[in-house]
């Protein structure tokens, strides 16, 4: 509880230096930033749906599964963590369309972030996974529970509390992450930050008003998981 409180007074206060920025001459910039900030959050929003769903069904079956499947998630983890974002991102926007295959902006952006951040939130969940006592397994087939049971009722649902904090960081990440896709001409709000100190030369004002907007997406994020984490936490000690 004073986890979240902290955070809220944090992205009050936050809130209350925009606002005394948008009575002075900053609140020229504000516009753009919001247009920028916006786009942002699509493309964060996008990504981190993404983010989740391949740290789980990767982390899943390189964790649980053996076979095929094992090996397929095992290449996509070590391919997309052990290559750059910003390389990967001028792949899907520069080097497929050498192989006929076109991106818009925002899909090759929400591909490469989305896909080379799960391969990190992956192997927070495989290690998850390890960390399930292996007498339950045990225990599922002497109740005779069937593999898919055990899974989705006995292994995910505590495997999604223990990975809280750890995809919360990775998901302040990837919020930050969100900056190289100025680098594929989407105009989120690195790209605007930067076009408008080639235009009016006040970096000081213009960036910090970019760090506080991160900062406050950061924060937000953080919040969510501290709720996510109690709320859960409280759930599972209940049905122990």
């Amino acid at each position: 509880m004073n986890n979240r409180l902290s955070t809220v007074g944090i992205i009050i206060c936050l809130l209350i230096a925009l606002y005394i920025a948008s009575l002075t001459e900053l609140k020229i910039y504000l516009p753009n930033f919001i247009e920028g900030a916006i786009v942002t959050v699509k493309v964060a929003v996008l990504s981190l749906i993404l983010f989740f769903i391949m740290s789980f069904v990767a982390g899943i079956a390189r964790g649980h599964f053996n076979g095929i499947i094992k090996w397929i998630a095992t290449f996509y983890i070590e391919i997309f963590r052990g290559t750059s974002v910003l390389v990967i991102l001028f792949w899907f926007f520069f080097v497929l369309p050498e192989f006929g295959i076109l991106l818009s902006p925002l899909t090759a952006g929400v591909l490469g972030i989305g896909l080379n951040f799960g391969a990190y939130g992956a192997e927070i969940v495989r290690g998850a996974i390890a960390s399930v006592a292996k007498g339950q397994s045990e225990a599922s087939i002497a109740l005779n529970i069937s593999p898919y049971k055990h899974l989705t009722r006995i292994v995910v649902p505590q495997v999604f509390v223990i990975t809280i904090p750890g995809l919360t960081n990775t998901a302040m990440e990837l919020i930050k992450a969100t900056s190289l896709v100025a680098g594929i001409t989407i105009g989120e709000l690195t790209f605007h930050a930067m076009k408008l100190n080639g235009i009016f030369f006040k970096p000081l004002e213009i960036f910090a008003i970019a760090l506080f907007f991160y900062y406050f997406f950061a924060q937000f994020i953080r919040l969510i998981s501290s709720y996510l984490e109690e709320h859960f936490s409280k759930h599972m000690n209940k049905e122990a």
